[in-house]
């Protein structure tokens, strides 16, 4: 029975899940959209909705210096580069100032041909 299991398993034990969406959310923020699954795009577009939320409220903080740093640590304990985090910041973030959401889209690229796996790209919305 499933009672009380939120979320998708993906076949894969908690440590290697946790390290999947570490990489597809790094990569993501990278090159600002990645090709994928629907159950693993599914899967990481709210934490990355969610540390992109993190970075955009740093830069509104009134103490920005010390919340910027506090920000940061928290994003960069999530991804896996230490260069990707300062883009997320100085680059991605500034340009969703304006929006309360939604920075992500999922658009469908039909079957993959070796195992019929639903294919999506996972982009950032412009």
């Amino acid at each position: 029975m499933r009672h009380n299991m939120a979320g998708r398993h993906l076949n894969r034990s908690s440590a290697q899940r946790v390290a999947l969406f570490r990489n597809l959310m790094t990569e993501l923020f990278r090159y600002d959209k990645i090709e994928t699954t629907y159950a693993k795009a599914m899967s990481v577009r709210s934490q990355a909705e969610h540390l992109l939320t993190i970075a955009k409220h740093a830069k509104t903080k009134r103490d920005a210096q010390q919340g910027d740093v506090a920000e940061r640590r928290q994003v960069a304990a999530v991804l896996n580069d230490q260069a990707v985090v300062k883009r997320l910041f100085d680059e991605v973030a500034p340009k969703y100032m304006e929006r309360q959401g939604g920075y992500t889209r999922i658009s469908r690229l039909g079957p993959r041909l070796g195992d019929g796996a639903e294919m999506v790209i996972l982009e950032l919305v412009q």
